[in-house]
């Protein structure tokens, strides 16, 4: 148990989270009294006024012995903008990170940085005009990256620039959730619903969501459609008639012409057929994911999967034949029982495929998926043997002339990594740019999609969701609808 007691401040969340990334399995506990200590870890975060000006003062105790004691001017760290809130918040966890990089075997990488989207410091460092010198200091100096991570996300925050400038604040994606699965993956915590219990009500759902899409379009009359991209769930779940219904209520809604990429994750390969592939290159789909995951068979019983590997390649050679310019593959970095062996053996099957992207993501325990129930089942590889599997998939990357295109992060991640997307040259997907950095408006319809409103004079989000629950979905469409509407308007 680690107790941790605030003073001066109270910023629970990014103690919390930076906390567990050095401890990742520790039961955590903010106490209201010292004397209320009762773990082998107490961390005591103090935010302090002298005439100096506010000063961070964190104390670490293991078994009732300090183990670190130290003070940080706040007022001396530059992350690049006079921005008191934000300078106070980098001073305490900085301090804070500096005590348990001390006293933990596990390292962060991404120093004290535990939000999703770490590419949005380089951004608006770049909109300042800041050197490549200036950007990598601040990473390394004052949000403590390693050297390696800092470099990473200044290279595709330059890759990405051309892709969402010049801000447009009539300018939208669109994103349609397809919520069912065949099975439900043991890491998954995506709201979804399985074919076999809630297949009677697949079309029930196509209709409530068409009615919503054309409501949509009514919406954003005054609005330039840039993308579009339909995920799940596992969209090629349901009958190819449906998919294609959904399709061609997109394209009667919005301009077809101004649409610049359209996505749809074809995802596993047991819901992918001849019919299928045809329906969405015939529906002008210029970009779909099949996802293995891994390679390697066992692994992908273990995981719940219903498909082989060879499985994977069939159905892959059969989308290259019919014609579709871009093909994702998606691989988990981290998965039971896998190691620099298994990710070896699945990259060098990939190479041979030889996809226009390809997305690594490296395993997050979430609180929703099966696996967090079952965790203590399975052998999970520490995060040495995690660093190595993610350097062999940045080498085979670099030999497939892949390039890192985004990044994103997530809660409770493995060994404290990250999310990478690669591409070929000017094969990046532009969704995924648009929709992690939030520098432009999400429409999103369908069970559990979340529409972000963006307002660039203010660099602003709103969040709007939808409810995650099927059939209150299909009961309350208008009430989510009319919240749409009154963020829009």
């Amino acid at each position: 148990m680690i107790s941790i007691y605030l003073i001066g401040h109270n910023f629970e969340y990014e103690i919390r989270e930076l906390t567990r990334a050095f401890f990742f399995n520790e039961d955590i506990k903010f106490i209201d009294d010292i004397y209320e200590s009762n773990g082998d870890m107490l961390i005591i975060s103090k935010l302090n006024s002298s005439a100096k000006g506010l000063i961070s003062i964190t104390e670490i105790y293991k078994d009732n012995q300090l183990v670190y004691n130290e003070r940080l001017d706040v007022d001396k760290i530059d992350i690049g903008k006079e921005d008191t809130y934000k300078k106070v918040k980098v001073g305490i966890i900085s301090n804070l990170y500096n005590g348990l990089n001390k006293i933990s075997p596990v390292e962060a990488p991404w120093g004290i940085l535990t939000g999703v989207r770490p590419l949005k410091i380089v951004h608006d460092l770049l909109d300042k005009n800041y050197s490549y010198e200036l950007i990598i200091n601040i990473l390394t100096d004052e949000y403590k990256l390693f050297p390696e991570k800092a470099n990473l996300l200044y290279k595709i925050a330059n890759k990405q620039r051309k892709y969402l400038y010049p801000l447009d604040d009539k300018r939208f994606s669109l994103y349609v959730a397809i919520p069912f699965c065949p099975t439900r993956c043991i890491y998954c915590s995506f709201p979804s619903c399985s074919i076999d219990r809630f297949g009677h009500m697949v079309d029930t759902y196509t209709d409530t969501l068409v009615y919503e899409l054309d409501k949509i379009g009514s919406m954003m009359t005054d609005y330039n459609i840039s993308t579009v991209y339909i995920g799940g769930g596992t969209p090629t779940a349901i009958p190819a008639k449906n998919l294609e219904r959904i399709i061609q209520t997109i394209y009667r809604n919005f301009d077809k012409d101004k649409i610049l990429e359209f996505t749809v994750e074809a995802g596993r390969p047991d819901t992918i057929n001849l019919e299928m592939l045809n329906m969405l290159k015939d529906n002008h789909v210029d970009r779909i994911s099949i996802n293995p995951q891994t390679m390697n068979d066992s692994t992908l019983k273990l995981i719940g999967r219903e498909h082989t590997s060879q499985d994977i390649v069939e159905v892959f050679h059969m989308a290259r034949k019919i014609g579709f310019p871009v093909i994702n593959m998606d691989l988990i970095i981290g998965l039971p029982s896998e190691g620099l062996r298994e990710i070896r053996t699945t990259l060098s099957r990939i190479e041979e495929l030889d996809p226009e992207n390809l997305t690594i993501h490296t395993l997050a325990v979430k609180r929703g998926s099966k696996f967090k129930e079952v965790v203590d089942q399975y052998q999970l590889e520490d995060q040495r043997i995690i660093e190595q599997m993610i350097k062999e998939t940045m080498n085979y990357a670099n030999r497939m002339e892949l390039e890192p295109y985004y990044l994103y992060r997530q809660k409770q991640m493995l060994g404290n990594f990250e999310n990478v997307g690669y591409a070929k040259k000017e094969k990046e997907c532009l969704y995924n740019i648009k929709m992690m950095e939030e520098k432009e408006t999400i429409i999103a319809a369908g069970m559990g999609a979340i529409s972000k409103i963006y307002y660039p004079k203010e660099d602003r989000i709103e969040r709007v969701p939808n409810v995650k629950s099927l059939q209150e979905y299909i009961d309350r469409i208008d009430e989510m609808l009319a919240r749409k509407r009154s963020f829009l308007s």
